[in-house]
Parts: C-alpha cells; sequence; structure tokens
C-alpha cells in the first residue's frame, strides 16, 4: 500500500501487475545526468510508475508515490531490510499503558528549505492530516479525529520544542510500528499553504531530494539527488536516484539486459524461467510482505454480503488452481495463501477455519454455485480488471479460464491501461465485475493488511465490505496489552474475513527483482523494496 495498492512495481505493491506497451518507454538515462566517474558518484537508475496524486506524505496510498516520498523523507522510525523498526527522527517513544504516548525528537533535523523540524513540526502535520479526508484515516485512533476528517484532533500536543505526545482512544501495543509509513512523515509550514502546488515539488527532509524545478517529469520519471544535509539512519552511497516510469515491464527488463536501467525490482513473467540465467548472481527472489488477490465489489449484483453473495464467492474461490497457476505462470516465485497478510510478518499463520475455501475443490465449487443460481440465476460474464502496465494479464487469463472450466460460465480479464485507470474505477465505485487487488504492508504488522482493507471506511475498502464482527476483532486486537497477545485475535478476525471472503486470496508475491552488471550492494527489503541508499555502482 500501504500502501499499499500496486502499480507496475510488483503486485501488488495490493498491488501490486501485466503489460501493454502505450506508445514508447521513456530511457532509464534522462538526457540532464551524466555517466558516473565512481560508486560515490554514481546516479542509480530504476523502474517505477506514474503517482496517482501529488506527492502529499499522508495523501499517497500506492507503490509508485510512496517510493518516492519514503526517499525524500524520513519519519519518526526507519525499517530494516528485515522489517525492525530503529529510531530515526525520534530520539525515544514511550508510554506507561499503551495509550497516551511520549515522543522525543531529535536536535538538529531540517527540511531541505532549512526549516527546523521540532516537536510541533509533527503536531502541526498530523493535525492537518487528521483534519483532511485524505489522511484521517491514519489517525481516527487519536483522541478527536474523525474517519470523515471533520473531528477536532485533541489527542495531539506540544510539550517543549523537542517534545510532544499522542493520545490514543484505546490502547495500542503496536502503535510505534506505523510510524515508518508515509502518513506519519513531516511535512514543511509551506506545504499548508497551497498543498497541492507542494505535492508538485515537495520539500523533504530524507536520503534524497528532488534535483530541482522540473525534477517530476509526469509520465517519464523523476530525477532525485543525495540530501547532503540528512542525518539518519539511512546513509546515502550514491549521488542520486532516477525513477523511470515505464509503460511496459518487458521494457524495463530489456534496459536492465542492456545495461541502461540498474536495479528492476520486479519481473515480467514472460522471463520467470530465465531472468537467473539472464542475471547470473545478479537477481533476487526471496519472501516479502505482499498479498495478492481479486476483490468482488459488494454493491454488484449477486454478490452482496447475504447467502447467494456469500456462496458465490466460496464457490468462486473453490474454482481456482492455485497450485498449479502459481507452478506453471509464476515459477516458485509466488506462494498459494492462505490467509489474508504475508508469511514474513509475525503472527501470520497456516491453520485458519474455514480456509478450505482457498483449496481447488471443482466439485464443491458446483456445488455452490447451484445454491446461488437456485436464489437467483447468474448471467453475464464475470470480469477481473487489472491494470495492463504490470505483469497481470497471464494469471488473470489463467484464473478466468479456471472458473469458466469449472463453473461454466464466462470468464474473462478486464484490462486497463495503466495502474491509475484501474485504481480510478476502484475509487469510484463503478466496477461492473472483480477487480485485481494485493497490498504490499506499510509498515510490518498483520493491522496492516487487515484494517485499511476490509475495516468499515477503510482507505482502501473500496469494495463496500463492512462487518461489525471483524471491526469488534480488530479492535479487540489492537487493544490489547502486547503484541503477542493481539495475535490470537488478528487470527479470529481473519476467519471472519474467511467466511465473507471481501477479498479471494491467490499467492503471497516473492520479491523477484534484477539488476545490471557493475552494480553493487543491492538488497531487497521486507516489503520487497531496494534499499536505494545502500546501492552502489562504477
Amino acid at each position: 500500500m500501504s500502501r499499499r495498492r500496486w502499480g507496475l512495481a510488483g503486485l501488488a505493491l495490493a498491488s501490486v501487475v501485466s503489460l501493454t506497451l502505450v506508445g514508447c518507454s521513456p530511457s532509464a538515462t534522462d538526457p540532464g545526468t551524466s555517466p558516473s566517474a565512481g560508486a560515490s558518484d554514481a546516479i542509480i537508475t530504476t523502474n517505477g510508475n506514474e503517482p496517482q496524486a501529488p506527492l502529499i506524505t499522508f495523501g499517497t496510498t500506492e507503490v509508485g508515490g510512496g517510493k518516492i516520498l519514503t526517499s525524500i523523507y524520513a519519519g519518526l522510525v526507519s525499517y530494516t531490510a528485515n522489517g525492525e523498526p530503529v529510531n530515526e527522527v525520534a530520539d525515544s517513544i514511550e508510554s506507561d499503558d499503551n495509550i497516551t504516548w511520549t515522543v522525543k525528537v531529535k536536535d538538529g533535523w531540517t527540511f531541505t528549505n532549512g526549516e527546523a523540524i521540532t516537536a510541533k513540526t509533527f503536531v502541526d502535520t498530523w493535525t492537518a492530516a487528521a483534519k483532511d479526508p485524505a489522511g484521517a484515516y491514519w489517525y481516527t485512533n487519536v483522541e478527536g479525529v474523525t474517519e470523515d476528517g471533520k473531528g477536532e484532533p485533541t489527542g495531539f500536543a506540544v510539550v517543549d520544542d523537542s517534545t510532544f505526545t499522542v493520545k490514543l482512544k484505546q490502547a495500542e501495543a503496536d502503535w510505534p510500528l506505523r510510524l515508518g509509513y508515509t502518513a506519519y512523515m513531516p511535512l514543511p509550514s509551506v506545504a499548508f499553504e497551497d498543498m497541492e502546488a507542494f505535492g508538485e515539488n515537495p520539500i523533504g527532509n530524507g536520503p534524497y531530494k528532488l534535483e530541482g524545478e522540473g525534477a517530476w517529469r509526469h509520465d517519464e520519471g523523476i530525477n532525485l539527488v543525495k540530501n547532503e544535509d540528512y542525518k539518519g539512519v539511512r546513509e546515502v552511497k550514491n549521488a542520486g536516484l532516477n525513477i523511470v516510469f515505464y509503460t511496459s515491464l518487458d521494457a524495463a527488463y530489456a534496459d536492465a539486459r542492456t545495461g541502461n536501467l540498474d536495479v528492476l525490482d520486479a519481473v515480467p513473467d514472460t522471463s520467470f524461467a530465465s531472468f537467473e540465467t539472464d542475471f547470473p548472481d545478479r537477481s533476487v527472489n526471496q519472501p516479502a510482505a505482499i498479498y495478492q488477490g481479486f476483490n468482488i465489489p459488494f454493491y454488484l449484483d449477486h454478490f452482496a454480503n447475504d447467502e447467494e453473495g456469500k456462496l458465490r464467492r466460496a464457490a468462486i474461490s473453490m474454482s481456482i488452481n492455485r497450485a498449479e497457476i502459481t507452478d506453471k505462470i509464476f515459477l516458485g516465485t509466488r506462494t498459494p495463501a492462505t490467509d489474508f497478510t504475508s508469511p514474513v510478518v509475525d503472527g501470520w499463520t497456516d491453520d485458519l477455519a474455514g480456509a478450505e475455501v482457498l483449496a481447488y475443490n471443482p466439485e464443491e465449487a458446483k456445488k455452490l454455485w447451484a445454491q446461488a443460481d437456485a436464489i437467483s440465476p447468474y448471467e453475464g460474464t464475470f470480469t477481473i480488471a487489472y491494470n495492463s502496465d504490470g505483469p497481470h494479464q497471464a494469471w488473470v487469463d489463467a484464473v478466468a479460464n479456471s472458473i469458466s472450466n469449472t463453473l461454466g460460465v464466462k470468464a474473462e480479464g478486464l484490462p486497463f491501461p495503466t495502474f491509475a485507470a484501474a485504481l480510478d474505477k476502484r475509487v469510484t465505485g463503478t466496477l461492473e465485475g472483480a477487480t485485481r487487488a494485493g497490498w504490499q504492508a506499510d509498515y510490518p504488522s498483520q493491522y496492516n493488511f487487515l484494517s485499511a482493507q476490509y475495516s468499515t471506511g477503510g482507505s482502501s475498502n473500496y469494495e463496500g465490505y463492512s462487518s461489525k464482527d471483524f471491526d469488534a476483532k480488530l479492535a479487540e486486537a489492537t487493544a490489547a496489552g502486547s503484541l503477542e497477545e493481539s495475535t490470537a485475535f488478528y487470527k479470529e478476525a481473519q476467519e471472519i474475513l474467511m467466511k465473507d471472503l471481501p477479498s479471494v486470496p491467490l499467492w503471497y508475491q516473492n520479491a523477484v527483482g534484477v539488476w545490471a552488471e557493475g552494480v553493487q550492494n543491492v538488497v531487497f527489503g521486507w516489503d520487497s523494496v531496494p534499499l536505494y541508499h545502500d546501492i552502489t555502482k562504477g
């Protein structure tokens, strides 16, 4: 997503990925940059996709924008390659009751315009986010904040220049885990003068900064350079980062093979069988915090959260041969899902009650579909929408064929040219069928996978799911006295999801990527995003 809903970069990063070439792919090397003379002077090129909205920390929930924001901003904490939180701008984050938290900010931090970052900076930013419909979701656990952004936040208080407090509505043991996500990163005061304009040329405090006016070339790419004033734990070992917005993952892969792209954080499905030999000792295939599935809107006829809808959702799920698809199409780069989160997140389980609905069972699927038809006959075509600027077409076609062959209904993929176009149909609630969906974790917690996508009013709950039982169980999990105690509640919450199937789980996506010759120190993190600041070449 969390972020994150995915574009070209992965699925997923929900989400999150198939391809159609739309015009010519941009070059990985901008004419305004010159080749590096040495490792520390290198400009690292990588793939990305056009952000859906202006680059505002609390208003971006997709991978394209998120990749940029995490490079140009630093929050209270950041995450290691393994997903461990480490203090960055924060000196300490403490609480005696998991309700009232005291945060101390390190001295000496500034934005790239020279403005000092203080406790007031965070309170001002978080208050603005909590009063904005785009950002309020991330703060609804704070006293006074409402999901529509119309509440008056009363839970933030400045103690002194370096100290502020946050009072939550209830105890949340995992609250500090969230603070490395972009929605909690600070903004300079100039941002509040004209937020949309600021989002076109943002001023941050992270390891990189925009190269200058015009650095964001819409639909082409964005150029970042090293921020010499950055004081955090992500020491930058190169001179900058050029992110190229490819319209075709195949084109990006070809550029990586010829050395015109340094790092590619995804591999087209056409190259799953060859990427390890195409890039000897320059590839990765490792578990990541990425879930992939597809959602069927509850506002569609025959798929409401009632008896007929539940029968049809279960039938469709049981008609899909996940093992065969992950084996023949993904060649070991995916693993059939057993829950709604990820194996790399603490608390993951493969023994949820009701998970038999994820097993390929054509006879039971036909039986359930017939029971649903007895309530109200289904006619028409079952479609699965997806963005064709990512590697999705092959698996969407395979899933559709599996549904058709099992249930005897017409099912097919429905491509949209870009991730943004596909996401707009979800945001506006105008889908006429199912939609590819996925999630790349914003922070390493089961809550992140479950809340934004499935809680009533969640920031990424576009398909209209609402369950009082699920919401209550999620609240119990967050109120638990410790992270360990919350695990049982998250399991019970997921068992509710397994009955309702707001999303049909398909598989977990590995971090699969490659890099060009001469590029060194490439490490992919827990969330499948490369640690760009460590990369060198030359």
